[in-house]
């Protein structure tokens, strides 16, 4: 999906941003000057890679292969810490003294781009681009200009506790046609076919988002300036998590379920299916459950087949001006080629957003997640996309919990998610 540029509300300091943004000539969208890569880049890299003395070590390593390769570009990167990554970002660029390049989500590109936080980047993959998974672009593309080079992606695939399945005769449910048929016969034996994690902590990309793009839904209209995500799809996909619950296809406390595997019905052997499982829940599964009582599949089908996964976005900013550009090129291609992603998730546990990049694990465990990254959905990126789910998250429970009808639910969060998207 190409998307336009939502006109919502933004932080207080993106705001300030954008009187910046408007008469700084930092914020010139024109080509780059021609010439060679050269000149000094600045790039906030965040914690991609968990242990902080290996990813010390992994960037300055980095920094020291490229300015190898083009000697005449100084490349600083500079680590920070996820503490107040909005804030931090949109106070930098709102003072002009920023960096260069900046690592993001692509709802925080819709965010800085809404006003005038980012320069296109097409040039930079130019010779490249055929070679990312479509998805990984589409969700940094707006007005049809590429305004973030995928780095690395997350994915999260469908898991399977087997033992629950075989022990009630039955085969792994893949589509939400066989999870009903499946639900009751589980529920027989104290067994919930599914979980669901309705803690607000969890981000809707990870709970119900997933359900409502397998129903053929979105969240927000096609020009990101109405929710939609009260449509019919979106009525069916939590009907779908309601019903179950009801049944006893959900574990009892599905409304408020905390994130994460340990002390949870899964690891406790009385939950059949991880909807949207990353990597290193996987190995979480397995510790708690055994390694051959743990199957990873592709995501589950509803209307369509798909599930969450967000890439890394290397963004160039209005801080760049044009005399480095080039420079600030190189480092995008560089850091995205095939050998330095190869290395990069090898490093870091994440998947790679270039198809000529070959995925790691086991052969199973790279089938599935292989499949998972073609059908992977990036999110929807809006400029208001947190303050939504924000609205949403409580609705959704309150239809979990019985308290409202999924209609109601959908409908009385949509009034107020709309108001959020008016507000600009």
């Amino acid at each position: 999906m190409k998307h336009r540029i939502a006109r919502a509300t933004a932080l207080t300091a993106v705001a300030a941003l954008a009187l910046t943004a408007c008469s700084s000539p930092a914020a010139d969208t024109g080509a780059p000057a021609d010439g060679e890569a050269k000149g000094e880049v600045t790039l906030w890299m965040y914690p991609v890679i968990r242990d902080e003395a290996a990813s010390k070590d992994f960037w300055e390593a980095t920094e020291a292969d490229f300015e190898k390769e083009f000697p005449d570009v100084d490349l600083t990167i500079e680590l920070q810490t996820f503490d107040k990554r909005d804030e931090q970002i949109s106070a930098a660029l709102a003072a002009n003294s920023g960096p260069d390049i900046v690592l993001i989500t692509p709802d925080q590109a819709a965010t800085y781009l809404n006003v005038g936080g980012l320069l296109p980047v097409d040039d930079a993959i130019a010779d490249d681009r055929d070679a990312f998974y479509p998805a990984t672009l589409d969700s940094a593309t707006f007005e049809d200009e590429l305004y973030g080079v995928p780095l690395f992606q997350n994915v999260f695939t469908t898991a399977y506790n087997k033992t629950v399945f075989d022990d009630a005769g039955l085969e792994l449910p893949t589509t939400w046609d066989e999870i009903r048929e499946a639900a009751p016969v589980l529920a027989d034996n104290g067994i919930a076919v599914m979980d669901y994690l309705g803690t607000p902590e969890q981000t809707l990309n990870l709970s119900f988002y997933p359900f409502l793009w397998q129903a053929g839904g979105t969240v927000f209209s096609d020009d990101g300036a109405k929710v939609a995500f009260d449509s019919k799809a979106g009525v069916e996909a939590l009907e779908f998590l309601v019903d179950l619950q009801k049944e006893g296809g959900l574990p009892a406390d599905a409304a408020t379920q905390a994130v994460g595997i340990e002390g949870s019905p899964l690891a406790a052997g009385t939950v059949g299916i991880r909807p949207t499982t990353s990597p290193a829940e996987l190995a979480q599964m397995r510790a708690a459950l055994g390694d051959d009582e743990v199957v990873v599949g592709a995501p589950l089908e509803g209307e369509t087949q798909t599930t969450y996964g967000n890439p890394g976005l290397l963004s160039l900013t209005s801080i760049n001006k044009n005399e480095n550009r080039a420079a600030a090129y190189a480092v995008l291609s560089f850091l995205t080629s095939q050998d330095f992603q190869t290395e990069l998730n090898a490093a870091a546990g994440n998947f790679p957003t270039r198809t000529d990049v070959e995925i790691a694990g086991d052969e199973a465990d790279r089938a599935a997640y292989e499949a998972a990254l073609k059908v992977a959905n990036p999110g929807e990126p809006n400029a208001a996309a947190r303050q939504v789910m924000a609205v949403l998250a409580p609705y959704i429970q309150s239809a979990l919990r019985g308290d409202l009808s999924p209609k109601e639910a959908l409908e009385k969060a949509a009034d107020e998610a709309q108001a959020v998207l008016d507000r600009s």
